[in-house]
């Protein structure tokens, strides 16, 4: 009996994490389980959880990408910009999906082709994309986008926010494509043995640049939410976003390593991360103590992966 409890405590680890944590902050704040502030909630872990699902493609491959803060601030200018201009929300999101795309493709075709560390390569990237960013931008944010366009970031169907049924959309297309198709199966091959993967006749250097491909278009959308929020694009938009998107990943049972992780995994350990900061605003903690707190669990985090690794 105690070997099947500890079984299933392993094996769902992040899911009791993340219940556990609810019900303490409940208990310490009543305000968190109200409806208006779970929906808070959500709309704050959506444009995190679309990150983390793409970034959980390339973690899966046993790669990196430390560039989606900037592709999402990029993304959110070219939007801008566009719905300024043209007045089309439906140009200017394809549009900054098409370029979130590219520049994923850029870091893939790098990554695979040219043999160089994915961490070396999306951190040079990471570091050009922001300064793209602010040259494009002339360093000032971009306003006065309209109502049209911030409809995507802050309308709600049946309660229900706009940003959370993006990452649902997101969330499903993630899932049938990781877990029902050939592609999928790549994924998860590379990350456990990329030699043989090769050997067994995968094209792994189109595996590895599309995973990047994905993991850009998601940072683009995410971008685009959050120009939509807020309704201006900001040059600093999406600063350590990428830290949080690994941290879900992780916190979700994906191992570093790569081959071994889940898309709900994934959501679950945005989650985490979600209620965690909505937790310590509602118990008036500092913004600096929430940040040593988030880190600590990030840690803790990474040692469990590093056992279950051994």
């Amino acid at each position: 009996m105690k070997g099947n409890l500890k079984e299933i405590l392993t094996k769902y680890k992040s899911l009791v994490g993340l219940i556990v944590l609810c019900i303490i902050i409940s208990v310490i704040s009543p305000r968190f389980l109200s409806i208006s502030n779970i929906m808070n909630v959500l709309t704050q872990v959506s444009v995190n959880a679309i990150i983390a699902i793409g970034m959980t493609f390339v973690i899966l491959t046993g790669g990196i990408d430390l560039s989606v803060g900037s592709i999402l601030a990029i993304t959110g200018a070219i939007a801008a910009t566009l719905v300024k201009t043209t007045n089309s929300v439906f140009l200017s999101l394809v549009a900054a999906l098409v370029i979130g795309g590219i520049i994923g493709g850029i870091n893939g075709i790098i990554i695979s082709k040219g043999r160089i560390q994915a961490f070396i390569v999306t951190l040079a990237t990471m570091t050009v994309f922001r300064g793209v960013t602010y040259v494009y931008s002339n360093g000032t944010p971009i306003s006065g986008l309209g109502m049209n366009f911030m409809v995507l970031g802050n309308k709600r169907i049946l309660g229900i926010p706009f940003p959370v049924i993006f990452t649902l959309v997101v969330f499903a297309l993630a899932w049938y494509v990781i877990n029902q198709t050939r592609f999928g199966r790549y994924v998860y091959a590379l990350g456990g043995n990329e030699d043989c993967a090769r050997l067994s006749g995968i094209n792994t250097d189109r595996v590895k640049s599309l995973v990047y491909v994905i993991s850009g278009i998601a940072a683009a959308l995410s971008g685009v939410i959050v120009t939509s929020r807020i309704g201006s694009a900001s040059p600093n938009a999406g600063s350590g976003y990428e830290l949080d998107a690994i941290a879900a990943v992780v916190l979700g049972g994906t191992s570093l390593a790569g081959g071994e992780g889940t898309i709900v995994g994934t959501i679950i350990g945005a989650m985490i991360i979600g209620v965690l900061n909505n937790g310590l605003n509602l118990m008036n903690v500092s913004p600096f103590y929430q940040l040593i707190v988030k880190g600590i669990v990030i840690l803790f985090a990474v040692l469990v992966d590093k056992k279950n690794n051994k």
